[in-house]
């Protein structure tokens, strides 16, 4: 394994799971639960069903299952992952982490496991830390899960929110490769001047559980759309021209982008500024909705099992959230394809649909 002159290693994917409940929640759904109908949803979204958790299922349970899929196509047993990362705005409760609890039930005995808050940026804000791990030789093997279980936290009441959101989990392993290839750049922001734009105003330290919070139905999101947009638009297009600019590409060279899958407007207006066309973004946010930190690894998951990306293709990965938080990645792809193909035809295995 080649290094760079200055002893840092390459980091590289080597394995992707995904996994989303079998419940689906269509647009016919929820029309029967607010004012709104499947082509108001469409029109202004994309979206056409989401996923939700059924009564029993936690954010670790999705988790779970994500991450030994990706773990079983990277070859890696539980036991020898150093780091434990998981991303995600709804763990199972504040104390232990979802990391932690994810580790038990995984059986990752000698991993690091913590969370990380940076709602639907996370996937992309574990990249950029794993990268650092893996690179420095802190660790070897990192296991990055974007997971969330958004159904518990949104207001049915709210035609504007509740048409949004999904349920599901994404996960991928990391480990070191020859530099010039994986990973080449990160680009990670935070604005938290942003903050109230996107936000769920009860439930912690600020404005604790009590009988008012819970009447004035402050444990649910809420969002200031109009004000999201033209930020999510200019935040990723802008971090992916970064990412690809230290790569030494120019945007148009990129083979591949996932981007977050919050809107399909959104997704749209991002593709015409990197000058890209439709067939170089990855898009299923019609199938699930806006699952937050799960939404990057899901659809990546997707394309590497439904056989989208092979070695030597250049993939970029972008993504904006409450906090404000955005970022991107962009790497040369190594996984393959035999190898995920494998993984594909194994027992259990995600059936992928490559739009």
């Amino acid at each position: 394994m080649t290094r760079r002159p200055d002893g840092i290693r390459g980091t590289t994917i080597t394995g992707t799971g995904m996994y989303v409940p079998d419940r689906v929640l269509t647009n016919d759904d929820l029309s029967r639960l607010v004012d709104t109908s499947d082509e108001w949803i469409v029109e202004r979204t994309g979206i056409r069903e989401r996923r939700i958790a059924a009564p029993d299922q936690a954010s670790s349970d999705l988790a779970l299952i994500a991450s030994r899929r990706a773990l079983a196509m990277a070859g890696v047993d539980p036991a020898d992952v150093d780091h434990i990362m998981v991303a995600t705005t709804t763990p199972d409760r504040i104390l232990p982490s979802c990391a932690c609890t994810l580790q038990q039930k995984l059986g990752g005995t000698r991993a690091a496991a913590y969370d990380m808050f940076a709602a639907c940026t996370g996937f992309v804000f574990g990249m950029g830390i794993a990268r650092g791990l893996v690179g420095s030789g802190i660790a070897d093997t990192v296991l990055v899960v974007g997971v969330e279980t958004l159904s518990r936290i949104v207001d049915y009441t709210d035609r504007n929110t509740c048409v949004l959101f999904g349920d599901g989990a994404g996960a991928a392993v990391l480990q070191a490769c020859d530099t010039g290839v994986g990973v080449h750049a990160v680009d990670m922001h935070s604005d938290g001047e942003l903050g109230e734009v996107l936000e769920v105003p009860a439930g912690i330290s600020r404005n604790p559980a009590s009988d008012d919070t819970v009447a004035g139905r402050e444990h649910f999101i809420r969002m200031q759309g109009k004000k999201l947009y033209p930020f999510a638009v200019r935040s990723m297009a802008e971090a992916t021209q970064r990412c690809a600019e230290q790569a030494g590409w120019d945007p148009s060279e990129i083979d591949l982008l996932i981007p977050h899958q919050a809107n399909l407007r959104i997704i749209e207006a991002v593709r015409e500024r990197l000058g890209l066309p439709a067939e170089k973004v990855y898009v299923n946010i019609d199938r699930y909705g806006n699952t937050s930190s799960a939404s990057i690894p899901i659809a990546l998951d997707e394309c590497v099992r439904g056989g989208r990306l092979k070695p030597g293709d250049k993939l970029g990965l972008a993504a904006f959230g409450g906090g404000a938080t955005w970022g991107a990645t962009v790497m040369t792809w190594t996984l393959p394809l035999e190898r995920a193909r494998r993984a594909a035809a194994a027992p259990g295995a995600v059936k992928a649909t490559v739009s």
